[in-house]
């Protein structure tokens, strides 16, 4: 089983017999001769971390779950809400979901130019045959264009396909740009763990930010799925719908690369050796507590706030169409009808 991939090869391209085009974007993969979609810079990146992950698991280890197990909500609004809304003439929850996405995904493109530290410094095994050895030899450079694009071919990413979905469903410019957060990662809470150097304590951190953000994508996709999937509530109609959750389903089959190779790269520092200062000492003791604290702040703290602040925005909407969140409420646990 072959586990060592050049740069050249982590970022190489499939042959696509038509571009990827949708709503007058021009996007990043392309479809085959059959029409399916083909993900960008897969040729070599999906059987490398097949290898990755199964070579892991048969020295012994286990993967980190990192499936949508970890969340206690789904998205808020859920599809039922957002199709209620949509029948009462409030699309613009959902243009700005869609929009904001879309503008998040853009910020992944810094990944493209993150170097992380020598882990070969830390680890006591040689990491040569592992996916945490092939962060700057590609793996971070493909995730960072697949978000926001590669400006050298002006193909854009998960980004402006979010645009994509968006405007098939809605139409270019439905309604005003929303106002997007600073940031939807765990805030910096000082030194985790002081026992690594503060650089690959950054880079661990944010590794574990963006997987858990993938999490919670993930959970955003079954519910635009679920609500495009309702005739008759998209503006610009049912085909169009359909084109968008077809949008939806390929960025959906990229960022399983993303939720491919991610809990790989944590699940072998947990199974490293480290060298710490006066010794050694196993990565689980110190990852997995910051792990379980990462996974508490996206699945409970940050989505308990981000609860808060759409619901006061809700009341006026609801009340200017003689509506009010009672109704709304009743939807928080059923599926749209």
């Amino acid at each position: 089983m072959r586990l060592r991939y050049s740069r050249a090869e982590l970022l190489a391209e499939h042959e696509h017999a038509r571009p990827h085009e949708a709503a007058g974007y021009r996007l990043h993969g392309g479809l085959d001769q059959h029409g399916t979609y083909v993900s960008p810079r897969s040729k070599f990146r999906t059987g490398a971390i097949e290898a990755w992950s199964k070579e892991h698991v048969a020295r012994g280890h286990e993967l980190i779950d990192a499936s949508r197990r970890l969340l206690e909500h789904d998205s808020f609004p859920n599809a039922g809400q957002h199709v209620w809304l949509m029948k009462n003439g409030i699309g613009n929850v959902l243009w700005d979901d869609l929009t904001i996405t879309g503008v998040i995904e853009a910020r992944g493109q810094a990944l493209t130019n993150f170097v992380a530290p020598d882990f070969q410094e830390l680890v006591v095994e040689d990491i040569s045959d592992w996916a945490l050895g092939h962060l700057n030899g590609g793996l971070l450079q493909a995730h960072g264009m697949d978000e926001g694009g590669d400006p050298d071919s002006g193909l854009g990413g998960h980004d402006t396909m979010w645009f994509a979905a968006r405007d098939l469903v809605f139409g270019a410019d439905a309604y005003p740009l929303p106002v997007v957060p600073d940031s939807i990662g765990r805030p910096d809470l000082g030194r985790l763990m002081p026992e690594l150097p503060l650089p690959v304590e950054q880079c661990l951190l944010l590794l574990m930010n963006v997987l858990m953000i993938e999490v919670r994508a993930e959970a955003f996709f079954a519910t635009v799925d679920d609500v495009l999937s309702h005739r008759g509530i998209a503006p610009k109609g049912d085909d169009a719908a359909a084109q968008a959750a077809e949008m939806v389903g390929r960025i959906r089959q990229d960022e399983a690369l993303h939720v491919g190779y991610l809990p790989v790269v944590i699940s072998e520092l947990r199974s490293a050796t480290l060298r710490v200062a006066g010794g050694v000492k196993r990565g689980a003791e110190i990852i997995d507590p910051i792990w379980r604290g990462m996974v508490e702040w996206h699945a409970v703290t940050t989505r308990e706030h981000s609860v808060a602040q759409k619901r006061a925005v809700l009341v006026p909407l609801l009340a200017a169409r003689g509506l009010d969140l009672s109704m709304f409420d009743q939807l928080s646990e059923r599926r749209a009808a």
